[in-house]
């Protein structure tokens, strides 16, 4: 009796702990700035929070990170980011920073050299939703000059915090805590 009992709370705790993993990916706490640092990989959520947290006065600039050797089709990714910056209304609030690298702890070193071009040291962050929690972590290890904070850039295609109701949202949750354990029990201490 006593064996089923530990198995019935085990596994109601296993079901909690699963449960509120997504939500535990997620951190949306965005505050008064002096850079908005849009990161690298996502263009149209992203760029798109960060415009509005610009236009809602969090900050006076903003930074977009834009991988420097992608190409689509004949143009680069700079180049398409420079089209769209100037389509803006707030371009001279708007620069690009190349990003070399493919992992958010390459772009958090990366960014760090764009950001030393900025007055002030509060820098929010900007980046998908279930990516935040170990953004926020990564830029504070790697960037330990600047203070960050994080926005969250919401697309229920991609990911929702009731993460079993989607494939794809399944998919999202897994590899997101595959490479946030990654990062806190490997690449942190190197």
């Amino acid at each position: 009796m006593r064996r089923i009992r530990i198995s019935v709370v085990l596994a109601m705790l296993v079901w909690a702990a699963l449960a509120t993993s997504g939500r535990f990916l997620v951190v949306d706490q965005p505050r008064q700035s002096d850079v908005i640092l849009v990161l690298a990989g996502e263009t149209d959520r992203r760029p798109a929070r960060g415009l509005e947290l610009l236009a809602q006065g969090y900050a006076p600039r903003l930074i977009l990170d834009v991988e420097a050797q992608s190409k689509i089709y004949q143009w680069s990714e700079p180049e398409l980011a420079q089209k769209y910056v100037e389509g803006l209304g707030r371009a001279q609030s708007i620069t690009i920073c190349r990003i070399d690298g493919l992992s958010t702890r390459e772009e958090a070193i990366a960014a760090g050299r764009c950001l030393r071009e900025v007055t002030g040291k509060n820098v929010l962050l900007v980046t998908s939703d279930y990516h935040t929690r170990r953004a926020l972590s990564i830029f504070k290890r790697e960037v330990p000059d600047r203070n960050f904070s994080v926005a969250a850039a919401f697309d229920s295609r991609e990911f929702g915090v009731k993460w079993w109701q989607h494939r794809e949202w399944a998919k999202v949750n897994f590899y997101e805590w595959l490479r946030l354990l990654w990062w806190e029990l490997v690449d942190r201490w190197r």
